[in-house]
């Protein structure tokens, strides 16, 4: 099996290192294609106003002047084209990738594209503890993350399907095990908005998370975090909401 690593937040990102040990358990033949430096929250976006710079570290590890679903696009289009990938994994994030993150991350994107090419397209995500520089714990998932892996790799799934996995920010002792879900909600209409001063004078602003939404009966992406579970969530590219289609024909009909 010709796994593909990628992630968004960089070629040197501890994440990665993460990925790449939880690949060599699946595959000697394991190749890395990741931005050059950190890309969080770019989401799906594609460069087209600049040139796309490709470096080479070694026969299978690349880095890319560009996002995330630049990197899948160079892989598959350039560095892999002559034998593509049968997986791709996006990741390991630093920090979780619940609910809307979805629509925002750089990880998900990545695995995205794969899907787009009709590529087996996991999204790894760890969600953090401590976020302080080198205290970071990928604990979780590079202990559960191959076993889940080859779970996934062994079902059918529909086309347009990719799979978003988060770990809990415990050790790999104490998670409970896998859900199974579907993602969360936050409310970002109380998004929390930090005004701070600089040493200037000047204000700068820290964007940080909505509150969430309580989701009765559910079993979401946001709860298995809270409750120490592995949440495996499918999503699905297409975006058309088929039960408001009837309606939308009345509206427009003759």
């Amino acid at each position: 099996m010709r796994i593909l690593l990628t992630n968004d937040d960089g070629i040197e990102a501890p994440g990665l290192k993460a990925l790449e040990a939880i690949a060599a358990q699946l595959s000697d033949d394991v190749w890395v294609v990741a931005p050059a430096e950190e890309q969080s929250g770019a989401g799906h976006s594609l460069t087209l106003t600049a040139p796309i710079r490709l470096r080479r570290y070694s026969d299978k590890r690349f880095a890319v002047r560009g996002t995330p679903t630049d990197s899948v696009m160079m892989a598959i289009g350039q560095v892999m084209q002559d034998h593509r990938p049968d997986l791709l994994l996006s990741g390991v994030n630093r920090g979780g990738n619940l609910a809307e993150d979805v629509t925002y991350s750089g990880t998900v994107s990545a695995a995205m594209e794969g899907c787009l090419a009709g590529i087996r397209s996991i999204a790894l995500s760890q969600q953090m503890a401590d976020y302080s520089a080198g205290k970071e714990s990928f604990d979780a998932a590079t202990a559960t993350g191959a076993d889940i892996v080859r779970r996934l790799i062994g079902i059918d799934w529909a086309p347009g399907v990719l799979m978003n996995i988060n770990f809990p920010p415990i050790p790999a002792a104490q998670v409970k095990g896998v859900r199974v879900t579907e993602q969360g909600l936050r409310d970002y209409g109380h998004i929390a908005i930090d005004a701070r001063t600089d040493p200037r004078g000047f204000p700068y602003y820290w964007f940080g998370y909505g509150r969430e939404v309580d989701a009765p009966g559910h079993e979401t992406d946001l709860k298995a975090m809270h409750e120490g579970f592995v949440s495996v969530t499918p999503l699905h590219l297409d975006m058309t909401h088929y039960a408001t289609m009837a309606g939308l024909r009345g509206a427009f009909a003759g």
